[in-house]
């Protein structure tokens, strides 16, 4: 039994910021429903190659990105612009406990679907809307794209090498951060209100958007800036607040070192065998290798190219200070930690007996996560569900028109 079990959730988003909080609602045991269109569904269900193969080893129609953000759920294709595929919806929710949902800004008013006119239907309804900007401000009616997102909430300004650097300038995340950080704390919303439910017996309406999660996520970039009125720039693959904390290059590949403190810097030192190095009036406290960070970088950095990454690795490991080879990812995946942890997992589909898929890092001791469906087909679950609200008389009649799928 999961941690959501009973709570019922319609999925009307698309591509990754809702799906991505719908799929983690149903990893912890949400029934999850998602409401797609017909003929065509989620946007990403196209976003291939790579697509799944099937037992043959031949591609099918089902897209890998579609299939990493989508798991656990129920697939039913609705025309929500039609008024009959708007009362279906209404009926879902007057059974349901959230509603998420990432269409433009006040579009689902037209359709008789926004929270007002929902929660005189349910007023128990959790409603979570996500848009690139907002439902208020002056940019609330664009939609938000999560390179453009990045870009605005200067993520950019600080990913990427300096810019007197060979390669340097402004450099995005290599995965969506800001539609995934969204889904998230889109999570994390709706968790809340519905424990704030058990209380008041009310739902009520989430209003999520990108560039609020980016701003939000700056973190200590966000703090540095406000608290010292200087602009930050990109330190690459260096930090803005240690040193050393970056990657190096060894003689065969590159590494990080992450030292955190004084102490592991004089561990670090004489791991590597140069145990003077903290004695050097320049390098002796973390304050000081920073306004030094050139001199030590390139100190540490000549010196790393006279072995190899594995040595230094092991070296610096067994010194207790945080080191790690930089693993593509074939190497990540066959990590012996990752495997330790159950972060891949096989999945029946109906395509394909054993879909191998990315696991969750959440580990509930006494209400795990369960892998009980693999991402579905377009429609895979209509009449399933459906059947629920209408007979099969009528959902026939809905089928013919196009309506359901």
């Amino acid at each position: 039994m999961g941690a959501l079990e009973g709570i019922r959730v319609l999925d009307l988003s698309r591509v990754l910021a809702g799906p991505w909080c719908g799929q983690i609602l149903a990893d912890l045991g949400a029934e999850v429903i998602k409401i797609e269109r017909p003929k065509t569904g989620d946007d990403t269900r196209l976003w291939g190659p790579p697509w799944m193969k099937d037992d043959q080893g031949e591609d099918t129609h089902e897209a890998a990105y579609y299939q990493s953000t989508n798991r656990n759920k129920l697939s039913i294709a609705i025309d929500i612009s039609t008024v009959e595929g708007q009362e279906l919806v209404r009926a879902l929710v007057a059974e349901s406990d959230v509603l998420i949902e990432n269409y433009k800004a006040g579009s689902l008013k037209n359709y008789g679907l926004d929270y007002d006119t929902l929660k005189e239907i349910n007023d128990k309804l959790v409603y979570c809307s996500i848009t690139g900007f907002g439902q208020t401000g002056p940019r609330a009616a664009e939609p938000g794209y999560d390179f453009i997102i990045q870009g605005m909430g200067g993520l950019m300004s600080v990913t990427g090498e300096k810019d007197d650097l060979p390669g340097g300038g402004p450099q995005k995340v290599g995965v969506a951060f800001a539609d995934l950080a969204t889904g998230l704390y889109s999570t994390i919303a709706i968790q809340a209100a519905l424990l704030n439910r058990t209380i008041t017996g009310l739902g009520q309406y989430i209003d999520m958007a990108l560039l609020d999660v980016q701003v939000a996520t700056l973190a200590n970039q966000g703090m540095n800036y406000l608290a010292s009125g200087k602009v930050p720039g990109r330190y690459g693959n260096a930090h803005a607040n240690i040193v050393p904390y970056q990657v190096f290059k060894a003689v065969d590949q590159e590494f990080i070192i992450a030292c955190g403190n004084d102490k592991q810097f004089v561990a670090l030192s004489q791991a590597i065998g140069l145990a003077d190095l903290p004695k050097d009036p320049r390098f002796a406290t973390n304050t000081l290798r920073i306004k030094h960070r050139t001199e030590i970088g390139e100190l540490l950095a000549a010196h790393f190219m006279t072995n190899t990454a594995k040595h230094w690795v092991e070296v610096i490991h067994a010194a207790k200070v945080p080191v790690g080879l930089i693993n593509n990812l074939q190497q990540a995946f066959a990590e012996p930690q990752v495997q330790a942890r159950n972060m891949l997992i096989e999945m029946k589909h109906p395509l394909k007996d054993k879909l191998q898929v990315i696991g969750s890092p959440i580990k509930l001791s006494r209400t795990p996560v369960e892998y009980k469906k693999a991402p579905p087909m377009l429609g895979e679950h209509t009449d399933e569900i459906l059947a629920r609200i209408v007979d099969r008389e009528k959902l026939a009649a809905l089928r013919d028109k196009g309506i359901v799928g």
